[in-house]
């Protein structure tokens, strides 16, 4: 976070400069409200920048057994542009070599699901699932390693998630 703030400061003052180059190009003629208007546009084009490569450069550092199940895009007010062009603003992971099979039943599918967010700071959090993979059912499991019955989702037939684990 810190670096962000230091390239973005870096940017600003560098579109700065650019303004004054072009003040000093037409002999002052350019009013000079154009440098701290150059400045606030270099600083907003750094972050918008940022957040859009945020997603293929997470997922550049993944290892190659993490494959991405499902991607969030979040369009916000305070954003306007992210109406017009969403970006990735979460998107959640599976290892695949992490995948256990239930030795009683082919069907049942044990697995850890990353989810990283794109926030103030990233955050990456998981999550244990079990996965049947007939009836598409997804559970949660507790931190005590029980199922979670309130929070089970039915997958649909085409689900990315459910095609990763299962095959």
């Amino acid at each position: 976070m810190f670096w962000t703030l230091v390239a973005t400061v870096v940017c600003g003052l560098g579109a700065a400069g650019i303004a004054l180059a072009l003040r000093s190009l037409t002999r002052q003629r350019l009013p000079k409200w154009i440098i701290p208007a150059f400045a606030g546009a270099g600083m907003m084009a750094y972050l918008i920048q940022g957040e859009y490569t945020w997603y293929d450069f997470k997922k550049a550092q993944l290892p190659s057994e993490a494959v991405v199940v499902n991607t969030e895009s979040q369009a916000v007010l305070w954003r306007p542009w992210s109406f017009a062009f969403p970006y990735v603003t979460a998107f959640s992971t599976v290892d695949i070599n992490s995948v256990q099979r239930n030795a009683n039943d082919d069907n049942i599918v044990l697995f850890t699901l990353y989810r990283f967010e794109q926030k103030l700071t990233d955050s990456v959090s998981h999550r244990v699932h079990l996965l049947n993979c007939n009836d598409r059912e997804l559970l949660p499991l507790a931190s005590d390693g029980r199922p979670s019955l309130d929070n089970m989702k039915i997958l649909t037939p085409g689900d990315r998630l459910l095609i990763t684990v299962c095959r």
